[in-house]
């Protein structure tokens, strides 16, 4: 076993002793967890930063993502979008896109050495997630209204960057050396006579032509697989055929078996969006006919916990990243985008997609200002640092912003969050 993986699990193993008594005094597991890694890897960091770049590791956060991103669609509780289904709507079909193009441009702007990861590091830095600012969902401060939508968002968010993500990342990883090829020769085009360039170009079609199939091929195999378990456990437990137990295991194994599907070498599509997609018509298919289109919370336990035991794992595994990111390089840059992923990047695409909505315009700040980044972001950084070449420009851009987005977002949302809310509710009663 890589002693990269061993550390991991002895990490989660004493944390999981602890942690209750750590989270009463208001220790959030994501954040010991970091400092758990951080502590772990800082007495041979090389040999850390070789596990993080290895073939294992990137099979290992693949798995997790695909039981994360599956755990995500089967809690959603309504309809396709939840409860709030067009303020949803609103936000994963328009303020994520604009969020997306927006933060691809800035980073365009700011880092133009690492101009061909673009789209990548806005596809890491911008999905959201509560798992560092769990105190927020369970504030009173907080509108329930609120809770619930940015609760159905950030899963959701996760699941539809994903193909984007699954799209960008080959092609940037084709073009990376392509374009240091040209700007090392001088050239501003591919000639016929440069083998080497003309090889990369053909890589670059190769990797644009197969990155939209394998992704619909992966929507493909989710939906049947959702569709048809969902509807034979839904037969199942109607007959009493199958009991709780039964239904647990089932959705425990039914990500694993998309994903395994899915990345066989003749099929080679996107695990971690079929695992997606196979969780969201599994929750449709499974409900069908109830009234209040929620899985039993009895049958999502198990995947529930085997998703925070993988998530926790991730957290001990950004606190490696973090060290090796600052001990490579330091770029003021990297903050400034980090800066504006958590604030104005989010806030405005945010805001401009729920005019004319329901939301007050207190509200639409507030969903705007609370978008945590969590282990959707770390796992997908993950992914792109181990895809692109070692020491490259865009593996260490990757790997450092998505490292400051998420460190800050803890920061700013698990530990600032809560008190500008009770700030904000104190004014609000001294005025009322």
């Amino acid at each position: 076993m890589p002693p990269l993986v061993l550390f991991g699990l002895t990490a989660v193993l004493l944390w999981s002793i602890v942690s209750h008594r750590f989270e009463r005094w208001g220790v959030a597991g994501p954040a010991m967890l970091l400092v758990l890694g951080a502590a772990t890897t800082v007495w041979d960091l090389p040999t850390y930063a070789a596990a993080l770049d290895a073939p294992i590791t990137e099979k290992i956060v693949e798995v997790i993502l695909s039981i994360l991103l599956f755990a995500d669609a089967t809690e959603v509780r309504g309809g396709i979008f939840g409860g709030e289904g067009r303020v949803t709507a609103r936000l994963v079909l328009i303020a994520l896109p604009l969020s997306l193009i927006l933060t691809a441009i800035a980073g365009a702007f700011l880092l133009p050495e690492a101009l061909v990861a673009a789209v990548v590091i806005a596809c890491v830095i911008m999905p959201t997630d509560f798992a560092p600012a769990t105190r927020l969902l369970r504030s009173r401060l907080l509108p329930e209204r609120i809770r619930a939508i940015l609760n159905v968002e950030s899963g959701y968010n996760d699941g539809l960057v994903s193909p984007i993500f699954g799209m960008a990342l080959p092609i940037a990883v084709v073009i990376a050396p392509l374009v240091e090829k040209m700007v090392a020769t001088g050239s501003d085009t591919v000639t016929v006579d440069d083998k080497d360039l003309g090889h990369s170009a053909e890589k670059f079609a190769e990797a644009f032509v197969n990155a939209v199939p394998a992704t619909v091929t992966a929507i493909v195999i989710g939906v049947v697989l959702g569709g048809v378990i969902g509807l034979a456990l839904r037969a199942a437990r109607g007959r009493g055929i199958a009991n709780e137990g039964g239904a647990r295991y089932a959705m425990l194994l039914l990500p694993l078996i998309a994903y395994a599907i899915a990345t066989i070498p003749a099929i080679e599509a996107n695990g971690f969006v079929a695992a997606f997609v196979a969780g969201l018509i599994y929750r449709v298919a499974r409900t069908r006919g109830m009234q209040e289109r929620v899985i039993p919370h009895s049958e999502l336990l198990l995947v529930e916990e085997v998703g925070t035991l993988t998530a926790n794992f991730v957290w001990f595994m950004l606190g490696g990243a973090a060290l090796v990111a600052f001990t490579s390089s330091f770029d003021w840059r990297i903050l400034v985008l980090a800066l504006l992923a958590l604030t104005l990047l989010r806030l405005g695409p945010v805001y401009l997609s729920l005019l004319g909505s329901s939301v007050s315009r207190g509200d639409r700040v507030r969903i705007g200002l609370l978008g945590p980044r969590g282990t959707a972001s770390v796992v997908f950084g993950l992914l792109a640092y181990n895809a692109f070449e070692t020491d490259s420009v865009e593996a260490d851009a990757v790997l450092l912003v998505m490292v400051v987005t998420v460190v800050g977002s803890i920061l700013l949302h698990g530990v600032a969050a809560p008190f500008a809310l009770r700030a904000l509710e104190k004014r609000r009663v001294a005025q009322g």
